[in-house]
């Protein structure tokens, strides 16, 4: 047996014992969950009722982790990966599991959250799958290390269950076909340069009107329904545009529903939801802690000759303070980064109390963390919606609907 790493705890199993155990649930990384006489063992590429055996490498306080070496008894969900890198690349975590599984596990785990972190046992809407499954994404970021002798090593991403290192991607099948054609040549013209690199670097490939772009700071357009939006390509936006007409329709029902005459995009970036949502409220007012972004929401609202628009800089400590709607009759839409809103901002939210909040996130822990805030701050959650954006990865977009006890 393979001698064990210094700080390798031998306890309960040894370094690399082989072990056979049943995967009873996934976790929110799309780990594969199992017991061993009560001792929880996770295990990557594995499915929910399956047989495995695995190679224990690491023995942590209350788990142990293990590689999969063999499926000993495969589930009925299980698939044939369409890439063949994954399980070494780290960007998918779910193409070993049919369509069908990956959306009922999505939505059991945003349940499992609202029952173990909010103590909330409430139904949560089946996950809204994505019109296209494969050749969805708009951008892409590989990366490659400091050239060693003029020459660039590996051009991708970081590999599976890692945090250093990069496995070659020479295409990826989530990526729009646009990319995926652009790929090799993006990847061909920085090798010619490598040495102008003095140390390591990011690509970017974003798809914008049937091209690519790979300036970060030229003009890009997406369209969502009859509406365009312009941006800075290597700024944020949702990058599969396939599904945000029925996202952001999904956003503008909850918002409008009830007596909300007046909308309040706390977060607006370019203008996403609030352009998308304008004509369904009287008056929309966008607020954003950045100049530029809020600039962008501006022209975005020209350009498509939205007029009952207006977009605040405001700074952190002050979102709502130019916000005159009556809160009454105003609904207010929340979508932060994925480290969720700040405890200030959950605080200005509270104090200005708008009649419905619908909180759009990319990581239902953080967003499952705030619902907690905001509940105990006077809000009642209503619905709970999460939506597929990146399928055959364990990431999704979850949309909260609560409203004024």
């Amino acid at each position: 047996m393979q001698r064990p790493p210094k700080k390798f705890h031998p306890h309960p199993f040894a370094y690399h014992q082989e072990i056979e155990l049943r995967i009873d649930a996934l976790s929110n990384l799309g780990v594969g969950i199992g017991r061993v006489d009560g001792w929880v063992v996770f295990v990557p590429f594995c499915l929910p009722g399956e047989l495995v055996k695995a190679r224990v490498f690491r023995n942590d306080k209350n788990c142990s982790q293990a590689d999969l070496i063999e499926v000993l008894e495969p589930s009925p969900d299980r698939v044939t990966p369409a890439c063949a890198l994954f399980g070494q690349c780290g960007g998918c975590q779910y193409q070993h599991l049919s369509y069908p599984a990956q959306l009922a596990w999505k939505t059991r785990q945003v349940g499992e959250l609202l029952e173990h972190m909010a103590g909330i046992d409430f139904p949560v809407e089946p996950c809204m799958a994505s019109p296209e499954l494969w050749h969805y994404r708009s951008k892409i970021t590989p990366h490659f290390d400091r050239p060693r002798d003029g020459e660039i090593g590996p051009i991708g991403f970081l590999p599976n269950g890692r945090r250093s290192g990069i496995i070659d991607v020479p295409r990826c099948p989530i990526a729009m076909a646009e990319i995926n054609e652009a790929l090799p040549r993006e990847r061909d013209s920085a090798r010619q340069r490598a040495k102008s690199f003095k140390k390591g670097a990011t690509l970017l490939l974003r798809a914008t009107e049937g091209r690519v772009e790979t300036n970060p700071n030229a003009v890009v357009t997406e369209r969502v329904g009859s509406l365009s939006f312009d941006f800075l390509a290597g700024d944020f936006f949702q990058n599969n545009p396939f599904i945000l007409p029925s996202f952001t329709g999904h956003v503008a029902a909850e918002a409008r529903a009830g007596t909300t005459r007046f909308l309040v995009d706390a977060y607006c970036g370019s203008g996403l939801f609030a352009l998308a949502l304008a004509k369904d409220f009287e008056q929309v007012a966008g607020v954003e802690v950045s100049e530029t972004a809020a600039d962008w929401a501006r022209r975005n609202a020209a350009s498509n000759g939205i007029r009952n628009t207006r977009f605040l800089a405001a700074s952190a400590e002050a979102i709502f303070a130019d916000i005159d709607f009556p809160a009454a009759e105003t609904a207010v839409v929340i979508d932060p980064p994925r480290k969720g809103c700040s405890p200030e901002f959950l605080d200005q939210l509270v104090a200005y109390g708008p009649a419905r909040v619908v909180y759009v996130s990319c990581d239902p822990a953080t967003q499952v963390r705030d619902l907690t805030i905001l509940r105990a701050g006077g809000f009642m959650l209503e619905k709970v919606q999460p939506f597929d954006l990146f399928p055959h990865t364990r990431h999704l977009e979850c949309v909260m609907t609560l409203v004024r006890a």
